[in-house]
């Protein structure tokens, strides 16, 4: 289903802030109504304001989506989707995406009166460069999205939330989770849930089953690091394999219902025989990179989920569980998912419904369970 932004201004919630409130973090610029959703969905695709890692202010998307009722009483309870790799040039937002309403599987929880808040994150849909796997950046533009959705009267949302992502959105939960306390304390954080989450970069990139997922991850993340942080892409390889790098990120976005272009197919097979031997582990400064983003289970201070499939291709099982494990050794109460399913791709979906229940027992304050005997 494609969903259509109403351009006239009439439709549009435009937010003139205070001249002390202009660029602050987590101000709502915009929220233009979305005209075709789902039933019993009314939805807003949004521009706010966040802060990047060194704290300038930049102007970011998402989009807010409740249930088309009565408003409540009480403050909805939020959910803050964190999306899995869609790419890293900015047509590449899935706020953008016709597949939205079906590539999202929290929008399940909106039936059950939670509001959810799905970031593009940096550089996706808006201006800048995309904070590919880049902790800081990346959960500060959930929690801003956060702060904005509550600004938009209809959607009545509150302060208390839990933050839920796949893949990418994994590895953004488990840095949302520790950057709430310091950046946005206002916000009561109930848990962090995150499906196939690539924990340990570095180790994900050199175990990963797949060589053409791998070959692709490491292009999304070469180029995107190469302007953010200005790491030469001359480390990785020659002219012709920095082209292909170029190519790779700036021409395509991932979508789960159509088939990469030949091109790029030719493209990954020769960044895997350009790249067999470079290991962003020895090679600086991607490898100082790599371990300052890469999650840490020390950093976890509320509930966490972890959903994992076995037979997963792009996220090595081994490396997700022994993170696991490490939070377990630090006495974090972990609820653990084996997923049977298709693979990767279907993680948070195959894993939707004991997520929510675990999700709603966190925002009823009910005990929270610990698999750690068993991971």
């Amino acid at each position: 289903m494609r969903h259509v932004l109403i351009a006239a201004t009439s439709l549009s919630l435009l937010i003139a802030p205070t001249a002390t409130a202009a660029q602050q973090a987590g101000q709502l610029i915009a929220a233009d109504p979305v005209a075709d959703t789902p039933g019993g969905m009314q939805a807003w695709r949004v521009r706010y304001w966040s802060l990047d890692a060194a704290n300038r202010p930049q102007q970011l998307t998402g989009i807010v989506v409740t249930p088309r009722e009565v408003i409540p009483r009480e403050p909805r309870r939020v959910i803050a989707w964190t999306h899995g790799t869609s790419g890293v040039a900015s047509r590449c937002a899935p706020s953008l995406s016709p597949s939205f309403w079906t590539a999202t599987p929290a929008l399940a929880a909106v039936a059950s009166g939670n509001v959810v808040v799905a970031p593009d994150y940096p550089g996706l849909g808006s201006d800048g460069v995309h904070s590919y796997l880049v902790g800081v950046p990346t959960a500060r533009s959930t929690l801003d999205a956060v702060r904005a959705a509550r600004q938009i009267a209809g959607a009545a949302a509150g302060g208390s939330f839990a933050v839920w992502g796949e893949s990418q959105g994994g590895h953004a939960a488990l840095w949302t989770g520790p950057e709430a306390r310091r950046y946005a304390p206002e916000l009561q954080l109930v848990g962090v849930a995150a499906a196939a989450p690539p924990t340990d970069l570095i180790a994900n990139l050199r175990s990963g089953k797949d060589p053409s997922v791998r070959a692709f991850l490491t292009a999304f993340t070469a180029h995107s690091w190469s302007r953010y942080y200005r790491a030469p892409l001359a480390s990785l390889g020659n002219r012709q394999t920095q082209g292909i790098i170029t190519r790779l990120a700036e021409n395509n976005c991932i979508s789960l219902d159509t088939k990469p272009k030949l091109g790029t197919m030719h493209g990954v097979l020769v960044l895997r025989r350009d790249l067999k031997n470079a290991d962003l582990g020895t090679i600086q400064p991607w490898a100082r990179h790599s371990r300052i983003n890469s999650a840490s289970a020390a950093a976890i201070t509320t509930p966490l989920l972890i959903a994992q499939n076995g037979a997963d291709m792009n996220v090595n099982p081994a490396v997700t569980r022994r993170f696991g494990r490490q939070a377990c050794a630090l006495n974090k109460r972990v609820r653990w998912i084996d997923i049977a399913g298709k693979g990767h791709e279907t993680s948070a979906k195959d894993s939707t419904p004991t997520t929510l229940t675990w999700i709603a027992d966190r925002f009823a304050r009910r005990p929270v369970p610990n698999d750690c005997r068993r991971i």
